[in-house]
């Protein structure tokens, strides 16, 4: 698998400036090209890839941005007759034009972004544009959560999430995000189910500032149909990992007569590249079936030798009355990017309905 830079690809201008030269008039293809391949190209990442390709179109552009958009307009037509998929990321920087060069003129940018979502999604170049307008974009935003395409509905949940991952953050949404829940309403139970999960983040993003109103929502949507129970659960994710009392309570999770024992790390001492080792058994006493939400916690060392706590789910299924369960589990302790290992004592604890069991310490080394 190669990089997700490559996408910008010798192939990839191929072909796309062959489909530019049909649209714009004189478009002078090998000066694209010796733009785009400068002396610092190979140098350059994903995102500086898409921007700086963002920035060479613009020299081909007419000047005038209401133009531009039809031009843009165009070569995505043109590009769907060659066979160019929606979706493809490469083609992210039509979004990015979008925020870079039409931020002064709101109508005409709202317009482009309805179009060009349809064949590349525009969540991360909207953002500036809720910053800048807060209350005219998200009254945009408000209609194309009723639009006929689903992928602009999507970008009307997607775009106006306050945390929306590796993106700017909105501030004010994070504050307050009651203008976006007209958004969250009108797709409670959209047909598309890749829209009703962009529902569910966005909840999952207010949880992390304002939970009461995602636990109000819980209560407000519960029963509508099992599609929007779906988005309430995913919706609700973080607060089940936090054990929030209320949100244990809409689910009827509760832990009385969960009985925990045998709980043991089977590797106490464990070296960077190996995995954790652990087991224990489960027992409902109760004389009824329970509802049993599983998961663990590691309590990460970090840098500054305090322990990290980072949640994660084993299952959640039904328990029959004094039905006994044994489970062994492991955790990779294997290099990845997104996580750094530091060594040193870290602990595990076992969660049931929200209840976290005693910390046992094993040491990575």
């Amino acid at each position: 698998m190669g990089l997700i830079k490559d996408i910008y690809s010798v192939a990839f201008y191929e072909n796309f400036t062959n489909c530019v030269a049909k649209v714009i008039p004189d478009f002078d293809k090998q000066q694209f090209l010796n733009l785009i391949f400068d002396a610092d190209f190979t140098n350059k990442e994903w995102k500086e890839r898409m921007q700086h390709t963002t920035v060479i179109l613009h020299q081909f552009m007419p000047a005038d941005f209401g133009k531009a958009v039809l031009t843009i307009e165009n070569i995505i037509e043109n590009l769907k007759k060659n066979k160019f998929t929606d979706g493809n990321l490469a083609f992210i920087f039509f979004a990015d034009y979008i925020e870079k060069y039409g931020i002064d003129d709101f109508k005409t940018s709202a317009k482009a972004f309805v179009m060009i979502t349809q064949f590349i999604s525009c969540e991360f170049a909207v953002r500036p544009f809720i910053i800048k307008y807060p209350q005219d974009m998200i009254n945009e935003m408000i209609k194309w959560s009723l639009h006929e395409n689903h992928h602009v509905r999507r970008l009307a949940s997607e775009g106006s999430r306050s945390r929306l991952p590796w993106a700017m953050a909105i501030p004010a949404l994070k504050k307050d995000p009651t203008p976006i829940l007209p958004i969250l309403e009108n797709l409670k139970t959209d047909s598309s189910e890749y829209v009703r999960r962009s529902v569910a983040n966005n909840l999952n993003d207010i949880v992390k500032d304002n939970p009461e109103i995602v636990l109000n929502i819980a209560n407000k949507w519960q029963n509508i149909s099992p599609e929007t129970d779906a988005i309430i659960k995913h919706g609700s994710r973080t607060l089940l990992k936090q054990g929030n009392p209320d949100i244990l309570k809409h689910y009827g999770l509760e832990s009385t007569n969960i009985q925990l024992s045998e709980f043991e790390i089977i590797t106490p001492k464990v070296k960077i590249g190996e995995y954790l080792e652990f087991q224990f058994s489960l027992n409902n006493t109760n004389p009824e079936n329970k509802t049993v939400r599983l998961e663990y916690a590691i309590y990460y060392q970090k840098s500054k030798g305090h322990l990290a706590k980072k949640v994660f789910k084993i299952s959640e299924r039904m328990y029959q009355p004094n039905q006994l369960v044994k489970i062994k589990r492991n955790q990779s302790f294997k290099v990845i990017t997104t996580r750094v290992f530091h060594l040193g004592k870290h602990q595990l604890s076992i969660i049931i309905n929200g209840t976290e069991s005693e910390l046992l310490d094993f040491e990575l080394i």
